[in-house]
């Protein structure tokens, strides 16, 4: 029989369960999944750390209903690290060879590069994480995830430059403004 004053005085779920963790997965799976692609930089490995990701969210300690979305982001970036490793003195080409996938020119542009650069542009640029915040990320300083940044964002201007696309504009902006950044910065620097 159904308690009208048991239901009434119920507190809700504070805490995201193993439920919510699966429609999160779910609902945004092509978002999770291309975070997953664009830090790893392959098909294969973007798979492994999207199922880890889930995973790891289920069996994470508790976390509120409220952020359960930017846990689950946060997991996919965590695995990714530890499977890719990413550090600064690997600014070697990538050894990724997606082929003619018909993957848009900004995705096969980011995926071009190395995988320090690429983890730097993409948790600064696209998730929006705060250069210190990405330099604990990463185990680095907050400096070599600025030069990262920058390198990456000339090296996409380029590539999105040699597609002949135009909408390119807003990335020329961004590093017009990085390297005004990067200008201070050193300036700073120097006469400190």
């Amino acid at each position: 029989m159904f308690d009208l004053v048991k239901a009434s005085t119920r507190k809700p779920e504070l805490y995201a369960t193993s439920t919510d963790f699966c429609r999160i997965f779910e609902k945004n799976m092509n978002r999770l999944y291309l975070l997953s692609l664009l830090l790893t930089g392959s098909h294969a490995v973007a798979e492994k750390c999207f199922v880890q990701g889930l995973a790891d969210s289920k069996e994470s300690n508790p976390v509120f209903k409220e952020w359960a979305e930017s846990w689950a982001r946060r997991t996919i970036v965590q695995n990714a690290i530890q499977i890719i490793r990413p550090k600064p003195t690997d600014l070697a080409d990538p050894d990724v060879a997606l082929g003619d996938t018909g993957l848009p020119a900004e995705i096969a542009a980011i995926l071009e590069l190395p995988a320090f650069d690429r983890f730097a542009y993409v948790l600064s640029v696209l998730e929006g994480y705060a250069l210190q915040e990405c330099a604990l990320f990463l185990d680095c300083t907050r400096g070599e995830v600025v030069a990262a940044r920058m390198r990456a964002l000339q090296e996409v201007v380029k590539l999105m430059k040699s597609s002949n696309r135009s909408e390119n504009i807003h990335v020329e902006n961004q590093v017009q403004r990085e390297n005004t950044a990067l200008n201070d910065f050193s300036r700073l620097a120097a006469t400190a």
